[in-house]
Parts: structure tokens; sequence; C-alpha cells
């Protein structure tokens, strides 16, 4: 049997076994363009929040900080919970411990009753029922979550029909998910990202399952691009009188299909594949950036400042914190206040900053590359290809990207590039020269997400929607194919 038989009934039964995975990818991808999986953005999460008051708070924080019981936590937060100010000591990552501000007790649980008060209090009054704890469920598949688990559901009567998870450990509000994200969700984000493997019995292999899918996925687009063009009668024509061998009208139709969007549906299932870094691909060699260098040490108590002197400071300007948050920036201390309006950035005095010098931001950064020298500063006051921001119900629309900021470019081998904001001091955005190349190979094919592109709406959307549907309509034509197949060879 020669190769191009062989290529032939590769394509014929990889598409008898995969068109139908495909057509759903294709589907569901449709639908992410619209709603998106549900996140509480950190715009929603302040306005949730009830002022924190500017008296009668709070513990000094070295007794907030004894009584977490924790050891030189990296994160401190001040916020409040059922309208009640409240710290929160972390790692980040799956450490959390809160205590209450007023009377410097540890959290040590959250029962259902506070956890409904919380909900409620968060949506602005509304009643809510609770339909019990999960440690995870369809809505909630993040490892941002880990350190909150497990979580109590509240059914909430606002107009959007939410669910709110209020964290089992801190008491806070950490998703929202509304009716609207949960009816779309199962034809969306819940089938592209195939979690019905995940959180079960194949949990452990969930990742392995979609690359594995991913890679027959582009087996199939290349094995039908190759038979495609093969079979395409570029010089003359066959009996029929067509281009196309095929005289049934639907399998003329897939062919011409797989022609003039085949490249499309590869490249698209193949940046699909890469989204999950197979095999470490773009995993760099070589020193890595140590991010938390930036810091320039722990936070400390007594560094200041405090946080009755930050709210003191605050309610002199009627500025109404949600949120306070001690960050360092290169060995010195600072506190990020937040609300609805916006944020203003304290120095360990107390003392309003406008924001952070290029120097200050320079001197900070240099730690986390200490092998590498800056070669390079750029101020970005508009969105590039590597930096810029997306709609909230996207996968990455959760992430703030505030202008101005400070890139700065190392020259070592792997090009790091940093991203600061001079308003908050954040470090905001890490990248090296193959992460930058997974941003076209993913992010770009994928969505075509750059900011030119998503500035020409409606334009961009009837690209994608056109590019999606005759996807859907290749996979669709390539299911319909291969059930006549197995008809036929079982009637």
């Amino acid at each position: 049997m020669s190769a191009r038989r062989w290529l032939y009934l590769l394509h014929r039964w990889a598409g008898i076994a995969l068109c139908l995975v495909m057509a759903l990818w294709f589907v569901s991808g449709l639908v992410m363009l619209y709603v998106g999986y549900p996140k509480l953005t950190p715009a929603e999460q302040l306005r949730g929040l009830a002022p924190l008051p500017t008296q009668g708070c709070c513990v000094p924080l070295k007794q907030a900080l004894q009584a977490s019981g924790l050891h030189e936590p990296r994160q401190w937060r001040l916020a409040s919970v059922a309208g009640q100010p409240r710290y929160f000591f972390g790692d980040g990552r799956k450490t959390l411990v809160a205590v209450d501000a007023l009377t410097g007790q540890r959290i040590s649980s959250v029962s259902e009753d506070e956890a409904v008060a919380a909900a409620r209090h968060f949506a602005a009054g509304v009643d809510g029922q609770s339909l019990g704890p999960v440690q995870e469920d369809a809505w909630t598949h993040s490892r941002a979550l880990d350190a909150y688990r497990p979580l109590h559901r509240v059914a909430v009567a606002d107009a959007a029909h939410n669910w709110l998870y209020v964290s089992a450990v801190s008491g806070e509000v950490v998703r929202d998910a509304s009716i609207t994200e949960r009816t779309w969700g199962w034809l969306g984000a819940w089938l592209h990202w195939l979690y019905i493997f995940r959180g079960g019995a194949l949990g452990a292999w969930w990742t392995d399952i979609v690359i594995a899918l991913s890679l027959a996925g582009c087996v199939l687009g290349l094995s039908g691009l190759t038979v495609g063009i093969w079979r395409w009668r570029f010089k003359g024509r066959y009996k029929s009188g067509s281009r196309s061998p095929y005289r049934a009208p639907l399998a003329r139709w897939h062919h011409v299909l797989g022609l003039v969007g085949g490249l499309l549906a590869l490249t698209w299932v193949l940046s699909g594949l890469l989204s999950l870094n197979p095999w470490r691909v773009f995993e760099a060699g070589g020193p890595k950036l140590d991010s938390r260098a930036y810091a320039g040490g722990l936070l400390q108590a007594q560094a200041g400042p405090s946080a009755e002197a930050v709210l003191a400071t605050l309610a002199e300007r009627g500025f109404a914190a949600r949120t306070l948050e001690w960050r360092r920036v290169g060995g010195r201390q600072y506190v990020w206040a937040q609300s609805p309006a916006g944020g203003m950035l304290l120095d360990a005095q107390a003392r309003p900053l406008q924001a952070l010098d290029e120097a200050a931001l320079v001197a900070a950064a240099a730690p986390m590359l200490p092998q590498a020298r800056i070669q390079g500063r750029e101020w970005l006051r508009s969105y590039d290809a590597y930096y810029y921001a997306r709609e909230p119900h996207t996968m990455t629309g959760q992430r703030e990207r505030p202008l101005p900021a400070l890139r700065l470019v190392f020259d070592d081998a792997q090009a790091h590039w940093v991203v600061l904001d001079p308003a908050s001091g954040a470090l905001l955005q890490t990248s090296n020269s193959r992460q930058r190349l997974e941003r076209w190979l993913f992010a770009f094919l994928h969505s075509f997400d750059l900011p030119q592109l998503l500035a020409l709406r409606p334009l961009w959307d009837g690209w994608m929607l056109g590019f999606g549907l005759a996807g859907l309509a290749l996979c669709l034509s390539g299911v319909w194919l291969g059930w006549r197949r197995l008809r036929m060879r079982h009637g």
C-alpha cells in the first residue's frame, strides 16, 4: 500500500474518531467569544466590599501577625467581610489566614450562616440562600482558589442570579457565577477545556488527555490539508468537470472548506495545544528571574505604616478605601489603598505619593536578575503586542494592565522583560523570549488578540465568527461523512 493511501486512511479514520470533538471545540470557542468562565475581577471585588472604617480600626499589625501564627507571610491585606474589617496574611499560593481586625482573633473557620451573611453584604443586601459547601465544582476549577478552599456556595437573588463562592478559610467572596455564565458555560468554557475530565476519577490525567486529543487533532488537520492539496487538480479537471474528485455535494464542500480554511483550523488546534505548554516547550533554560527579589526583603510590622495611620490620612483626603495592601519595593515599605474610584500609594509614614520614580523602580528590579544588567527602558503609554488588556469575560480578562507602565529589558541570554506600575509599585508582567514566542503561537493564533485588531470591532467579531463557523462547517461535514462511512461498513 502506498504512502498516499496510508495517509488517506489515516485522515478518514482520524476524522471519524475526532471530528465530533473538533466540532464541539469550535462550538464552545464561539460561545467563549462572548461568555467566559466565571471569575471575580478586581473591579467586581472592590465594588462588593464596604469602605474600611476610619475610626476604631484596627489592632496593630504586629498583634495581628502574631495571631495568624504564620512565619514571615509575604502578603498582607486589610479588607472587610460582611462589613467588618479583617486582616489577611498568606504566601499568595496555598496558605491564607484571616484575623479579625477589631479583636485580633484568628478566624479558625467560616460557618454556613457566616458565609450567607458575607454573601448578602457583598450583594448589597440582596437575600441569599446556602447551596452547601464544596471543595471544587464545575465553576471553581482554578489553582488561584486553592488557598481559599473549601468554599461555601450561596445563591443570591440579584438581577444576574449569581452564585457567590465564599471562602470557608477567610470569609471572602472569591468568585461569582451568573446564571448566564452557568448556563452557557456548559457549552462554552466547560466543554472547550474538557472539564468533563477534571475533578473526577480522571482528574489526575486531565492535562494529558487534553494534550493527546489536541495532538490528534493536529494530525487530523495536517493530514486533511495534505490530502486535500493532493486531490485538488490545479491544472485540468476530473471527468465530472470539477477540480475535486468527489461527486457528492457534501464531500465536495468538505474538500473545498478544507482547502480554504484547513490551515486556519490546523493552527487554531495547534495553538490550543501550545496553551498547555506541552513538554515544557516554552520554558527557557539558564538563570530564572527572581520576582521576590523585587521587594528587597520581607514585610516588617515595625516598618509601618499602620492601618490606623493610613486610614486617618485617607479620611483627610476623602478617600474611602475598600482594601489596603502592604507592599515592599526595593527595600522600602508602602501601602496600596484601593477603592472603586482608583488607588493611592502611601509611604512608610503614611504620606501619599503620586508615583514611584523611574530610578527607584530600576533599582528595585535590578536584583531580580543580578547576573544581568538592564539594557533598555521604555515607558508604555498605550498598549502594544505584549502588554494589553482584554475584556473581563476572556481568559486573561482579570489581569490588570494599567497605563503608564515601565518596561525594563535585561541583557541575559533569555532576554527577560519586566513591566512595573509606577502608581502602585506592582510587578505587572514578566516574560522571557520563549514566553513571548508563546504569545504569538498561542494567544495570537487562537484569538487574534492584537490590540490593533481588537480595536476594530465589530470587524474583529466578524472575522472570528466567520472563521469559527467555517471550522464548524468543516468538522460537521466530516462528522456526517464519517457516520455515512460507518453505516456503509455495517449496513
